[in-house]
């Protein structure tokens, strides 16, 4: 990994062991790089799975299975590669995935079709078979490895390994969830936003476990941009192991399903947060909240619109409280807006409203914001009750220097 992110956490989470759930890395090389970089997760037979894969029709042969996988609801292995996405790979792309589906397999005893496999890096280059056998191999009889570890496996341009966690009570006792995500570029809201893997040992129905992940997702890794595109891999997925015992989950009218699924909105907000804190060059990193729109739809729209501008991101890496950018950004979102009812605010500071600049307008403490590393935005429109909230990160000269070299 690189220099790490200004904007990263002091230091990786203590995540709880799940019952269920055991990780292992190997090296397979498929970079010319000193580091591991394929995590293998195990996971206890009765595992069921969700899963939300990009939208980019260009997508990998990976996801392309993952998603007819996740019908079946079961979930035995997770395998994960960097440095190769193996998507633009056509059918030597499909027959490596589906090589490595079957040797875990084998190794496990179990349907292959119950072996997800995701990919990470440079497009167009088909992944390695000979790479992929022996460096699967070597992951399914590493020595189990701590949370930090399996996430520092599936990074590329990441500058420090992501994870989070959180607890609920379900029925009579405490079960816990954790998740480890990559992501720095390529990333936009399409479901997904990167590579995402989160585990619970509560006992969940496939169906209400899609629910759930589904539902998170749209307020988390579908409320984050870094530079408004969408990769060909985007996964989340969401085991549950069953393994803290009880009655399984089957209706969010069960006791105990609210809070399970609180504390998987948490872990994924907290990943989603974290991806963004380590955008590519980022420095800053910014919440944009909108209110007053015609629907939540419609807000969402404009919020996305404000945190993909260039415009309004380089005025941030500047710390220039150019909130006309802003403006701009809400006017070109094609969505309903009256110039005359918009309102600005950096912070909790308002800079515009009803059209026109605040009256006595003191661009001193705007300033003293933007100087922060936390930033954040909003925009009423005055038109409704709608709002959405999403978060970004500036854009700066490291953006392009990392961009610019990433396939050496």
């Amino acid at each position: 990994m690189t220099t790490r992110s200004p904007l990263a956490p002091a230091t990786f989470p203590a995540l709880p062991e799940i019952a269920g759930v055991t990780r292992r890395v190997a090296r397979a090389q498929y970079k010319n790089w000193d580091r591991c970089d394929l995590t293998y997760v195990e996971l206890a037979p009765g595992t069921t799975v969700a899963g939300v894969f990009t939208r980019n029709v260009c997508c990998s042969s990976e996801v392309e299975l993952g998603r007819e996988q996740i019908k079946g609801g079961k979930g035995r292995a997770l395998i994960v590669n960097a440095g190769n996405s193996n998507a633009f790979t056509g059918y030597r792309g499909r027959e490596a995935v589906e090589a490595i589906m079957e040797q875990v397999a084998a190794h496990l005893g179990c349907d292959a079709k119950d072996v997800f496999v995701s990919s990470t890096g440079v497009i167009g280059v088909p992944l390695p078979k000979d790479k992929a056998r022996a460096g699967v191999a070597a992951a399914l009889t590493a020595e189990p490895c701590s949370w930090e570890a399996a996430a520092e496996t599936i990074g590329t341009t990441d500058t420090f390994a992501k994870g989070a966690a959180a607890s609920a009570i379900v029925g009579d006792r405490t079960v816990h969830v954790a998740g480890i995500v990559k992501g720095s570029g390529m990333i936009a809201p399409d479901m997904a936003t990167m590579l995402g893997y989160i585990f619970t040992d509560a006992a969940v129905a496939p169906a209400l476990l899609q629910d759930m992940l589904r539902e998170a997702t749209g307020g988390s890794f579908n409320a984050i941009t870094v530079d408004s595109d969408t990769s060909t891999s985007d996964t989340v997925l969401l085991f549950a192991t069953g393994q803290a015992g009880g009655a399984t989950l089957t209706t969010r009218d069960d006791p105990g399903a609210d809070a399970l699924y609180a504390a998987i909105r948490a872990v994924a907000l907290d990943l989603a947060h974290q991806v963004v804190r380590d955008g590519e060059g980022a420095s800053k990193f910014i919440e944009i909240e909108v209110s007053g729109a015609t629907s939540d739809d419609s807000a969402k729209r404009v919020a996305l619109a404000i945190a993909n501008s260039p415009l309004v991101k380089t005025a941030i890496a500047g710390e220039d409280a150019n909130w006309g950018r802003v403006v701009m950004a809400v006017g070109k979102a094609g969505e309903p807006a009256d110039r005359d009812r918009l309102a600005i605010r950096f912070g909790d500071h308002w800079v515009a409203k009803d059209g026109l600049p605040v009256e006595g307008y003191d661009e001193a403490p705007v300033a003293a914001h933007l100087k922060g590393q936390d930033i954040r935005i909003g925009a009423d429109l005055g038109l409704g009750d709608g709002c959405a909230t999403v978060w970004t990160c500036d854009l700066t000269h490291g953006y392009i220097s990392i961009n610019a070299d990433y396939r050496s």
